[in-house]
């Protein structure tokens, strides 16, 4: 059923929304999926904090206008579905690469962060950006460090006094 005009400004007003809050998109052909495959997949996008879109190619690319991703509008062709990271700029990566694990029918097309177009081959890379906790846990791991080795450097003076007084008693005990 064809939609009418208002109905389409809607949808590429949603998408644009969509992706100007979004820190990364993933763009897959989805030809051959069934409804059961789909669903599972918009599941596992829920959990993941990733908005999944199926839109008429031509309206994502009015709806990229003006945003970081329209970048992507040359990879918009065939039965596309549009992945939105909005936690982390891995999250859709990881989304989509752990469902085209068991199902080969999802093709990954195209890339973006921040502004700039990758390709198919980079999903792996993006996949395996750290999450926020993981990134906040890696800083804090980073700044902890140079006060942790202060304090065993601290340390080491009483007990290297403590490990002398202690040889120097033996030696007189075993002296006497």
């Amino acid at each position: 059923m064809a939609l009418s005009f208002s109905e389409k400004e809607a949808i590429v007003a949603d998408v644009a929304e969509i992706a100007a809050s979004a820190h990364s998109a993933v763009v897959a052909e989805y030809h051959g999926l069934t409804s059961e495959q789909m669903t599972k997949l918009r599941a596992e996008a829920r959990s993941g904090g990733v908005c999944l879109r199926v839109v008429k190619n031509t309206l994502a690319k009015r709806a990229f206008e003006g945003t970081d991703y329209a970048c992507m509008n040359e990879a918009l062709t065939g039965p596309l579905v549009l992945a939105f990271s909005q936690e982390d700029p891995g999250s859709a990566a990881r989304v989509i690469k752990a469902f085209a694990k068991d199902n080969d029918k999802l093709v990954v097309k195209a890339l973006s962060v921040g502004g700039q177009l990758l390709g198919a081959c980079e999903l792996e890379r993006l996949a395996s950006l750290p999450t926020k906790d993981q990134a906040i846990s890696m800083l804090m791991s980073v700044m902890q460090a140079p006060i942790t080795k202060l304090a065993r450097t601290l340390n080491e003076v009483p007990g290297k006094l403590v490990r002398t007084i202690a040889a120097v008693r033996d030696a007189k005990e075993s002296a006497a």
